[in-house]
């Protein structure tokens, strides 16, 4: 293992233009479920009943107290994963996150530059007007026993700010993430499964224009092959201890 991360640690101090894709596994440390793991919500959850634009429209309140019930909130905090990828950007190893998560934890631990592929937990909409509130305070009308929550100026009904089946990704977030994954020269995919796109499709895109990929999972991906190095373990296990290789020597 200590081969690999300097093997990782030498890769991205020789960058120009090194980028992280982030999946679920790196904030499984911060308490938030994965979906494919073991334990992982789709093991619990038909993901087309519960977390699709259909299954919304048919049942808003059911869908506003299950999320009531998973906790999926704001209050989570980021983690040595999330901190290490903060403290890359900080010296300048680092130039983008782009991210299958909607928690917002890169952000709350420093990242500035981050490409949010399917939307973020931490506001809320109404489908009438699409005014905007911080979900916390939409999640708070819920624990008050609004069901659905309604918006204050029209009375619509609110809805998460996070890409269910069904809907389409931002184009904007997409193009983002596609023209970052052309420009880099090292990749680093990190607690991502790679089996859900367009996201899964960064790698190849990144690999086609001669960068070199590093993935670091619980698990094997289904892109491992294309890898430069793979590593299996807890990111914020791992990755911190990459992260002080890169500072500790000069390109």
């Amino acid at each position: 293992m200590q081969d690999k991360i300097l093997e990782v640690a030498s890769l991205i101090r020789q960058s120009n233009y090194a980028v992280a894709l982030t999946g679920a596994g790196i904030s499984t440390e911060s308490g938030i479920p994965d979906f494919r793991g073991p334990d992982g919500l789709w093991k619990k959850y038909d993901p087309f009943k519960v977390a699709s634009i259909e299954a919304f429209m048919a049942d808003p309140a059911g869908y506003w107290k299950r999320a009531l019930e998973r906790k999926l909130s704001t209050d989570a905090e980021p983690n040595k994963g999330h901190r290490a990828l903060a403290e890359l950007e900080k010296i300048g190893r680092l130039k983008v996150v782009i991210t299958q998560n909607v928690d917002g934890l890169h952000q709350k631990a420093g990242c500035k530059d981050v490409i949010e592929l399917h939307g973020t937990v931490r506001t809320a909409h109404c489908l009438e007007c699409g005014k905007r509130y911080p979900r916390e305070e939409v999640v708070g009308w819920v624990e008050k026993g609004e069901l659905p929550p309604r918006c204050k100026e029209c009375g619509g009904i609110m809805k998460s700010d996070t890409v269910l089946f069904g809907e389409s990704l931002p184009t904007d977030a997409i193009s983002s993430a596609m023209e970052e994954a052309r420009k880099c020269d090292v990749m680093f995919v990190l607690g991502s499964s790679l089996v859900v796109y367009p996201a899964a499709s960064l790698p190849d895109i990144a690999i086609q224009n001669g960068a070199k990929i590093a993935i670091l999972n619980m698990e094997a991906t289904e892109k491992d092959w294309i890898a430069e190095v793979v590593l299996h373990g807890k990111i914020g296990e791992i990755l911190p201890k990459i992260v002080e290789e890169v500072k500790r020597k000069p390109r």
